[in-house]
């Protein structure tokens, strides 16, 4: 993200988990400390975005058996990320006529 903007998107099928899109996206970018929310946490992204030399910021999900360590204070700037998303889903519904 460049100040709440998108910098890539990939379109996925509806029923298709977003996780599966998370590991060529990053392709060609440096991004220093991704930021990802709990449905990201999965052991081959974080392994993937190490051998690249970044850090991933994603906190472990609540069953883990050994959880990982985050940088919460990152973690807490993802606001214009979120708000990124809910205006996508507002302008969608408005965009394809849903109400």
């Amino acid at each position: 993200m460049a100040r709440g903007r998108p910098v890539r998107c990939r379109l996925t099928a509806g029923q298709r988990h977003d996780a599966s899109q998370a590991r060529p996206l990053p392709d060609g970018l440096a991004p220093a400390y991704p930021v990802a929310n709990h449905g990201s946490d999965a052991d081959p992204l974080v392994a993937a975005l190490a051998t690249r030399g970044t850090c991933a910021v994603i906190p472990p999900r609540r069953k883990r058996r050994h959880p990982r360590a985050y940088d919460a204070a990152r973690y807490a700037q993802r606001h214009p990320v979120e708000r990124l998303c809910g205006r996508r889903k507002l302008f969608r519904r408005v965009a394809t006529r849903y109400d």
